[in-house]
């Protein structure tokens, strides 16, 4: 009788709400194991718990198998498998070993380098953007003295990639002489893409997951091929149109369809910015820069390249822009963009289009120590950031970005004793200084852009390198350039001493 009383009893607890499971074969009965007794026994006891009348008698394992349906037995497995469960699922979330507290650390700049900056369709012709890169990072690296081994990956801006093969980063670093088992990444955040990429190999070291890294940028503008559509976006008879890569992807407003210079005219006009002011800067640039060139002061940042021609190897150590000023001639020029009555921005007071690279060697405070003793250019990174604006005001975006600076910092522009701009227009250092209450004196002493050219990629590490070797121990230098689609990027900078470390 409590036979059949303890077989109702389950059946009546399971039937209602399991679904049926066809019982198991012999051969994989769960009462061969030890781990299947174990549930057997729970199932007994669940089977007692819930029977209309208990009974003390001892119920054999075969015959409650035997009475109970597989679904029941089912049940109870899981049920007292539970606990174990979750028991394991909380052990899964500790570790037997500690876990390695990491603190944010400060980075350095060791070294930096950069080739001389082409002009379009000039010395550089021949020489591809990933060799103008590799030029700046063997000398970068050379400088540091820090060992090959110790890099742990190269960041490199490149804007204009259509043509120079894959992976360009990854190509300059692999012709610097790097070993392969170095990573590297190109970076594309147009004018800005060279000092996005020391901001983000700077952001490596500090978090501690990189010990010694190389960052920079690199661009041929002059090999920039034109695009032609693939046949299936071809008309089946007609012309065809080829599209020039150099505007597409590197000079376009694609929100605003207009061309860099058109935001420029807006920034001048919103600004209140004569043409003649624009003009004025511009002849002032080109001064300053003549006259460092004259004392010597790009002597110690600019490697030279060697270029193959058809009547042999010449050495190129200098910019081309430079030198190529018409006095005369900067009054006279027409509007580059806009046939506006009030144009305001021509080639003169604009920046040309260029080719060249460079490179920096960034480190730990342990690889600063051991290798930044007879560096030039030993600084410690202050802080660095990012901003944005409406695409077509772009070139006041390096405002934003140093006021954030400045706040990260906690420094006051008071305390910023050089400043690099980069000027891809008159417009846009004339707009900044304005709306920053900055004074020429101290922005871009040595010239800048207009003068010494503005190869896309490179520009954003280029004006670093140049700020570097600028500053003297215990100074602030910042460096800030706008970026095509309405941002711009930034950097704080403080020479040290490696005795100081």
């Amino acid at each position: 009788m409590w036979h059949v009383r303890l077989k109702a009893a389950a059946t009546s607890q399971t039937s209602a709400t399991l679904p049926h499971v066809p019982r198991q074969p012999a051969s994989c009965a769960p009462h061969k194991t030890a781990e299947s007794r174990r549930h057997v026994t729970v199932a007994i006891r669940f089977a007692r718990a819930n029977s209309p009348r208990k009974t003390s008698s001892v119920v054999g394992i075969p015959s409650l198998l035997n009475a109970m349906s597989s679904s029941a037995l089912r049940t109870s497995m899981r049920m007292a498998s539970r606990p174990q469960q979750r028991l394991a699922s909380i052990q899964r979330q500790f570790s037997a070993s500690a876990q390695q507290k990491k603190e944010v650390r400060d980075a350095y700049i060791i070294s930096a380098s950069r080739t001389p900056t082409a002009v379009f369709n000039g010395n550089f012709t021949t020489v591809s953007a990933t060799q103008l890169g590799a030029t700046a990072i063997k000398s970068a690296l050379e400088k540091s003295k820090v060992p090959v081994s110790s890099i742990d990956a190269v960041y490199m801006g490149n804007v204009l990639s259509a043509g120079v093969g894959q992976a360009p980063a990854r190509q300059a670093a692999i012709f610097a002489g790097l070993p392969t088992n170095v990573e590297a990444t190109t970076i594309n955040k147009v004018c800005a893409s060279g000092l996005k990429a020391v901001n983000i190999a700077a952001a490596s070291i500090e978090l501690g997951q990189a010990e010694a890294q190389v960052a920079g940028g690199m661009e041929n503008m002059t090999r920039v091929p034109y695009y032609l559509n693939r046949a299936s976006q071809q008309p089946a008879f007609g012309h065809q149109k080829m599209q020039d890569g150099l505007i597409a992807d590197g000079l376009w407003d694609v929100y605003n369809q207009i061309h860099m210079g058109n935001c420029a005219e807006k920034t001048a006009k919103d600004h209140n910015i004569s043409r003649k002011e624009q003009d004025d800067y511009a002849i002032l640039t080109y001064k300053r820069a003549q006259q460092a060139y004259k004392d010597g002061l790009f002597k110690d940042e600019i490697v030279p390249v060697t270029v193959k021609t058809k009547k042999g190897d010449i050495v190129i150590s200098e910019d081309e822009q430079y030198n190529k000023l018409k006095l005369d001639k900067v009054a006279t020029l027409k509007p580059a963009f806009s046939k506006e009555a009030d144009a305001s921005v021509t080639a003169a007071n604009s920046s040309p289009l260029s080719d060249g690279a460079s490179a920096l060697v960034l480190g730990s405070k342990e690889i600063a120590q051991q290798y930044g003793k007879d560096s030039r250019v030993l600084a410690k990174i202050v802080t660095y950031c990012d901003a944005s604006v409406d695409p077509i005001d772009f070139p006041i975006a390096p405002a934003s970005v140093v006021e954030k600076l400045l706040k990260q910092s906690g420094l006051s522009k008071e305390d910023i004793s050089i400043w690099e701009f980069n000027e891809a227009f008159a417009a846009v250092i004339k707009a900044n200084a304005k709306i920053l209450g900055l004074t020429e004196e101290n922005v871009n002493p040595r010239g800048g852009a207009i003068a010494l050219g503005h190869a896309l990629g490179s520009s954003g590490s280029r004006i670093l390198v140049t700020l570097l070797h600028q500053l003297e121990v215990g100074q602030y230098g910042a460096a800030a350039i706008c970026n095509g689609g309405g941002a711009s990027s930034g950097i704080i900078v403080q020479r040290v001493s490696a005795d100081q470390l």
